[in-house]
């Protein structure tokens, strides 16, 4: 069984020295009495005041943001307050030039306050796509569970998006499929682990392993490119025919892109399929840095293509992520 941890335990095992200094203000009260008192109970059993925390940390080094969902707190459900708070923690975020980071585990809105908070998602949503739009960086980890509006919103709109090992991972859950249909829901199909394997998720990365892999693909997401070009090597091929050229481009033992980010490229994070459901293994998409260059790979796979995957559809859409 995979550890779970709550936002506090979270923030201390993956920010620097496990400080990190709040944004949040007090949620207003404004609700009918049996609300307030499972609002109460929330903050009783929870020891937060609502169900997301945000704030700011250094992570090796470097100054992030972060909206780290608290699964205690009314199964981090998302009411008018806690969406406010993800809003102010986003726009703040964006208006300082910070990399912002998400960790959310939530059952979806809230109950008690119906239509109100479901239509949040929307702004939440905005606000993500402003902060993607000014060229920061966002990074989700999704953890234990993740779904209803919360996955198919923020959830979902991660430049690089990984999960905690076995979570429960999907729109509907488990018991509200089977609720609906009559049948339980197909076992296996909304862990993280055949989301990535489907191209909607990048990576299963446990919590000890969070810090080091959020911070190489920061590395990379973060950098710039070199104020002077980069020298290529001028050892050129010697004179030969069009088709010795052919000839050598085919050759099994090529060297191919998996031995260009082995041999060639550091601070690498390997990307899976489109995030929204489709993977080819022909195609290979990385970010990566070479020398002080970091950038975006999209590179064919000839191992994979040769071993039966040519390049298709969805590979093309997997480029196409990557040049986004």
């Amino acid at each position: 069984m995979a550890e779970r941890v709550g936002a506090r335990e979270l923030l201390r095992r993956v920010l620097d020295g496990g400080a990190w200094t709040s944004w949040d203000r007090p949620p207003a009260e404004e609700h009918s009495s049996s609300y307030a008192r499972d609002l109460a109970a929330a903050r009783e059993r929870s020891g937060c005041d609502e169900a997301v925390l945000t704030g700011e940390g250094l992570l090796r080094g470097r100054r992030v943001a972060f909206v780290v969902s608290e699964f205690r707190f009314l199964a981090g459900s998302i009411g008018l307050a806690t969406a406010d708070r993800i809003v102010a923690a986003v726009e703040r975020a964006t208006a300082e030039g910070l990399p912002l980071l998400a960790a959310p585990s939530s059952g979806g809105t809230r109950m008690q306050e119906g239509t109100a908070a479901f239509v949040q998602m929307a702004r939440i949503t905005a606000a993500v796509a402003a902060h993607r739009a000014a060229g920061l960086p966002y990074l989700v980890h999704l953890r234990h569970p993740t779904t209803g509006g919360v996955f198919a919103s923020w959830g979902s709109l991660g430049h690089v998006t990984a999960a905690e090992p076995g979570a429960l991972i999907g729109f509907l859950g488990p018991r509200v499929y089977e609720g609906l249909y009559g049948e339980p829901f197909p076992p296996g199909v909304q862990v993280a682990e055949n989301l990535a394997a489907k191209g909607l998720i990048d990576a299963v990365v446990g919590i000890d392993d969070l810090a080091e892999a959020a911070s190489r693909a920061l590395d990379v997401l973060c950098g710039r490119p070199p104020s002077t070009p980069v020298d290529l090597p001028a050892d050129l091929p010697p004179d030969e025919t069009a088709w010795e050229s052919i000839e050598r481009s085919r050759r099994a033992d090529r060297p191919g892109v998996r031995e260009l980010l082995r041999h060639g490229a550091a601070d690498v994070t390997l990307l899976s399929g489109t995030g929204q459901g489709e993977a080819d293994r022909g195609l290979m998409l990385a970010l990566a840095r070479f020398g002080a260059a970091p950038c975006v790979l999209v590179g064919q796979d000839r191992r994979s293509q040769r071993g039966g995957h040519p390049l298709g559809p969805a590979g093309l859409r997997v480029a196409r992520r990557g040049m986004r």
